[in-house]
């Protein structure tokens, strides 16, 4: 089926955001394991895995609509250094997604391709979902500060 020039450009660009929020979170998540924070690199793998899912759901979508999925492009990766940057720059990645998402939806709409509208707000809500999370992240590293939060984020003393 023949999709809409215009929205499959779209629906590209949000793939090259998946593509960069799945390396960034990727390698947060393993940063966050070597340095035995386990709890933390559990829940940002969780979320590496959320935007494979949001990655592939958007090729099935642009495939179904003839296009070309151009898995090759990378946006700028924002590598935290600290907890408090890594949780900083996903939250920031994220609220631009929540734009993104908000954006294509109306420009789906336009197009008449309830489709399209369905699966980006279904994408959408799970990207809502990381902003909330890393809202709550930077709640409490304020609330209790930075090291006090990173306790709560390992497994406990290894025996």
């Amino acid at each position: 089926m023949k999709g809409n020039k215009k929205l499959l450009t779209v629906l590209n660009s949000l793939l090259a955001d998946e593509l960069t929020a799945i390396n960034q979170y990727m390698v947060h998540s393993e940063m966050c394991a070597n340095w035995g924070h386990n709890k933390l690199h559990m829940a940002i793998r969780k979320q590496a895995m959320d935007e494979m899912h949001h990655a592939e759901w958007l090729i099935e979508r642009i495939i179904f609509f003839d296009g070309s999925p151009t898995v090759s492009k990378l946006n700028t990766i924002k590598i935290g250094k600290t907890v408090s940057e890594m949780i900083g720059n996903d939250n920031n990645d994220e609220l631009d997604a929540v734009r993104a998402y908000n954006e294509a939806i109306k420009l789906a709409r336009e197009v008449d391709d309830q489709g399209t509208v369905d699966l980006l707000t279904m994408i959408l809500k799970m990207e809502e979902g990381h902003v909330d999370w890393a809202e709550i992240q930077r709640a409490q590293i304020e609330q209790m500060g930075i090291e006090n939060y990173l306790v709560t984020q390992t497994e406990g003393p290894v025996s």
